[in-house]
């Protein structure tokens, strides 16, 4: 039997405090109350040292989201934070050009090398 993904709250709670505070400035109540239970599926895994995007849901990596999908644009106060939705469920969390995300538990350490991402699960 295969273990469930990680909920992204139990691993990087105050990522996912900044998307609901973010979220509800928006209007998007429903996608706030979502957030909170997204799993972390995986990182993005392009190896770019500004990305620490990560995979909520599976998809296929290279195909589009097809009907149904949105993106949600939020305003952090640095970087960028953009939701890729379909159909009212998160699959993906664009975090590019931030702090490194740090895990709950972990101390927090310096910017990591260039072309590394932070650990997330494969």
């Amino acid at each position: 039997m295969e273990q469930e993904p990680p909920l992204v709250r139990e691993i990087h709670p105050e990522l996912i405090d900044e998307l609901v505070a973010l979220l509800e400035a928006e209007g998007e109540r429903e996608l706030a109350i979502c957030v909170r239970d997204v799993r972390l599926v995986g990182a993005c895994g392009c190896g770019d040292d500004f990305c620490q995007s990560i995979r909520t849901a599976e998809h296929p990596q290279g195909q589009p989201y097809g009907p149904g999908h949105r993106c949600v644009p939020l305003l952090p106060s640095s970087g960028d934070l953009i939701l890729d939705v379909v159909n009212g469920q998160i699959m993906y969390i664009e975090i590019l050009g931030r702090p490194p995300l740090h895990r709950r538990g972990e101390p927090e350490q310096g910017p990591p090398e260039a072309g590394q991402q932070p650990a997330l699960p494969a």
